[in-house]
């Protein structure tokens, strides 16, 4: 791991004002590299069963192909688009078997020993970077409204008030291939955090609010706080919720 930092890390998942918990979570930890970590995010769709198919599948191949990665000898993007591709193909193979229609979101970033992290996502679940309280770069849905936004049709306040909001453009198990943005930040520094999360946390937030909350509470209390803040302000109509927060705080 580069000098300078530690990682602190948490992960927050809630079932909000459904009847069932459709999204997935996790943040893993190499099982062979110290300061190699996987943080992954999956939004399941398709009915109660066809969602939870979905995106435990991702789950499982995220683990599988993590666990074979090696940061000396392997490509961190390739890696992140395998589990895209593997993913998708296996979530059209199981809505062939089981007769429904299950689809995933994925927001997912890998982080290196060396302190460079790659990321991929495909539908609306997003990853923030951070320094401190304020925003670098977050990636851009493969939705509906994203694409008036480009336009230049909508703000991105109005997207997020838009009766067409959930109407995504791609994701995983759909008819056509999955995009897969990738991205990259060549370097971590002390006061960076990386957050992933479903559409169920960001929706009920500004970039200047996540960053606030980010940078002034630990990733525990963060994840609390997020998801208790957004459940508040659903008002009773609020989506599955789930992120994975990872803060480098800088070494005493």
């Amino acid at each position: 791991m580069a000098k300078g930092y530690r990682l602190t890390a948490a992960t927050g998942i809630h079932k909000g004002d459904r009847e069932y918990q459709q999204d997935q979570v996790a943040l893993l930890s190499h099982p062979r590299i110290t300061g190699c970590v996987l943080g992954v995010v999956a939004d399941g769709m398709g009915g109660r069963s066809g969602g939870r198919k979905a995106s435990d599948q991702v789950m499982l191949t995220a683990r599988q192909l993590f666990e074979r990665y090696s940061p000396e000898h392997d490509d961190a993007s390739h890696l992140l688009k395998q589990i895209v591709d593997e993913s998708h193909l296996v979530i059209k193979l199981t809505a062939i078997s089981s007769e429904q229609e299950p689809h995933s979101t994925i927001a997912a970033f890998l982080i290196n020993p060396a302190g460079d992290c790659h990321w991929v996502h495909a539908g609306d679940s997003r990853i923030y970077h951070f320094t401190g309280p304020n925003l670098i770069k977050r990636t851009l849905d493969h939705s509906y409204v994203q694409t008036l936004v480009n336009r230049g049709e909508i703000t991105e306040e109005e997207a997020n008030v838009h009766p067409q909001s959930n109407i995504l453009m791609g994701c995983l198990g759909a008819e056509d291939d999955p995009p897969a943005d990738l991205d990259y930040i060549a370097q971590l520094k002390p006061g960076d955090v990386l957050m992933g999360c479903s559409d169920g946390v960001w929706h009920y937030f500004s970039p200047s609010e996540l960053g606030s909350v980010l940078s002034s509470l630990s990733p525990r209390e963060a994840s609390e706080f997020l998801i208790e803040k957004a459940r508040s302000r659903a008002r009773g109509g609020g989506d599955n919720l789930s992120l994975v927060i990872v803060k480098l705080e800088p070494l005493a």
